[in-house]
């Protein structure tokens, strides 16, 4: 597609940000409500509460990131912004050219727009693809501590092609080894912490 390649070029975030707002924001904000039906079209046969938390957190993301940068488009706010974009984007924006020319028509134009919102927050915002809070099965969530992000799923990138996990600031969130309770963790997760705060330091009982 001739605007990733041209999103390859921009090597500061404030470039970025203003090139992926000027094409985000050719789209009515209907491709948005139709983005949000497919997710929930996708989701029918998850268990329904997990369902509709996990509906719930991305229609937010959607709403919250696109109205996000209307907004900072309106007021010039990315015009400070010039550190480097990370490395890791030329490499992103290729995947995207990549997975959008599978497509065809509405399809692919709704998969960019997935994409250029997540590459809003990954190269521009530098926070996760995937927000602080979204859930995952087992009740592992991404997290936000002492302003590092933590993803349960960061090291299952490989497992799908057009996955955001490689290009994400996120870490995996750690198996072991917590200097604090996981917080909203699965249960296994918490047994975890527990068994290495017992074996760790020795404590008897």
């Amino acid at each position: 597609m001739h605007d990733c390649g041209m999103l390859r070029t921009l090597r500061t975030r404030r470039d970025l940000g203003r090139a992926i707002a000027g094409i985000v924001l050719r789209y009515p904000p209907r491709e948005l409500r139709l983005m949000k039906s497919n997710f929930s079209a996708k989701v029918q046969t998850y268990p329904e509460e997990y369902r509709r938390r996990l509906e719930e957190a991305v229609a937010a993301h959607l709403d919250g990131t696109y109205q996000e940068i209307r907004l900072m488009q309106q007021q010039d706010d990315f015009a400070p912004m010039a550190g480097p974009v990370r490395r890791e984007a030329d490499a992103y924006w290729q995947m995207v050219a990549e997975q959008c020319a599978a497509g065809t028509g509405e399809e692919s134009g709704l998969r960019f727009l997935k994409f250029l919102l997540a590459g809003f927050c990954m190269f521009v915002r530098e926070t996760p693809g995937h927000p602080a809070g979204m859930p995952f099965p087992g009740g592992d969530r991404v997290e936000v501590i002492d302003g590092t992000y933590y993803c349960p799923v960061r090291s299952r990138s490989n497992d799908v092609d057009e996955a955001l996990c490689p290009f994400c600031p996120a870490l995996q969130t750690p198996e072991i080894g917590y200097l604090r309770p996981p917080v909203n963790a699965s249960e296994h997760r918490k047994q975890e912490y527990i068994d290495h705060i017992h074996k760790g330091h020795h404590f008897n009982g």
